[in-house]
């Protein structure tokens, strides 16, 4: 609340603008459309369903940019593998899903398995190259080569969906009005349940971090370390455990999200390029090492995506980039990171 209330006092302009934009957007979503506003973009169910499947998306953005920011933003490793180990996820969740008939048990397999290659990574290959980030790059990129390869070998090129339970299927009925019918009865907008809990599930993940790394010892000792490692191992902290199971847990939400975006999407050849690809994006605009941040930016991703791809289709994958571009020249630390 305070970076708000200093942004505000900093940029009464840009606040002012931000506040009109929003009462826009809460209006476009709560009233009744007119005629002249049907007639110029078209019906609101469309408008809606492009809405919230950008907020779900811009969630399943933020598991896997969550653990990103863990990696690259605080302990300033730079693993271009990340995708990789989201793509593996999703593997795992699909084997786990439908040998065992059991959707929830695919969450903490591919977490578990996800965190600890991660852990090995950390260990055997960042802490030798410490401070190194061309290396770290180069060595990251061919991991994931080798990584995509074998998942190729492994699965082949089909697209895999892991199914949800039963009571997770069919629509769930809104309170938004989509339409007003002749007699003047509401037409109430229905979208995935699905989608809602993941994106639900998504809020949770994201509270639950950041109060892990400002309400706790752990948190403490990582920012300690990000900050002055020598300082904090001349205390005596275990500075280089706490680093391994912070990539560890930052692996494994990799790891998480791929059983999730496997569930509500698919898992398939090309989708580590694509969601580490996001992730650099999302962190970039949020800002480095910011979980409030990661989450800004990957609504704002998702958002520019979906309402792109109805909206502006030739266009959609040029205003994810405008939009960095944009952060990139006005606030070049990102929207929540530190100056």
């Amino acid at each position: 609340m305070r970076s708000v209330r200093g942004f505000a006092r900093r940029h009464p302009v840009w606040t002012a603008v931000l506040l009109v934009l929003a009462a826009v957007l809460l209006w476009m979503i709560f009233a009744v459309w007119p005629k002249w506003l049907i007639g110029l973009i078209g019906k609101k169910k469309v408008f809606l369903n492009a809405f919230f499947n950008g907020i779900t998306l811009g969630g399943l953005y933020f598991l896997v940019a969550s653990g990103f920011t863990l990696i690259f933003g605080l302990m300033r490793n730079v693993n271009l593998a990340h995708g990789s180990l989201y793509m593996l996820g999703g593997y795992i969740g699909y084997q786990v899903a439908s040998v065992t008939g059991f959707w929830l048990l695919a969450f903490p397999v591919a977490f578990i398995i996800v965190g600890i290659l991660g852990m090995l990574l950390q260990l055997f290959v960042f802490r030798r190259m410490e401070g190194e980030d061309l290396r770290q790059t180069l060595v990251t990129i061919g991991i994931s080569i080798v990584l995509a390869d074998l998942m190729l070998w492994g699965f082949g090129g089909d697209f895999y969906n892991i199914q949800a339970p039963d009571w997770l299927n069919g629509p769930l009925t809104t309170f938004f009005v989509t339409a007003v019918k002749s007699s003047g009865d509401p037409v109430y907008m229905k979208y995935p349940m699905v989608r809602v809990v993941i994106f639900l599930a998504s809020v949770v993940v994201g509270v639950g971090i950041w109060l892990l790394l400002n309400r706790t010892r752990i948190g403490m000792l990582v920012r300690a370390g990000v900050d002055d490692r020598d300082m904090l191992s001349a205390t005596g902290a275990p500075i280089q455990l706490v680093f391994l199971g912070v990539f560890g847990f930052g692996a494994g939400l990799a790891g998480l999200a791929g059983v999730v975006g496997g569930t509500f999407q698919s898992i398939a050849p090309g989708e580590d390029i694509r969601f580490l690809l996001a992730s650099l994006v999302v962190v970039i605009v949020g800002g480095m090492g910011s979980i409030p941040g990661a989450a800004v930016g990957a609504l704002l991703i998702g958002l520019a995506e979906q309402l792109g791809s109805v909206y502006a289709p030739t266009y959609s994958v040029v205003l994810t980039f405008l939009i960095m571009v944009l952060v990139l020249a006005f606030r070049p630390q990102g929207l929540m990171g530190r100056a």
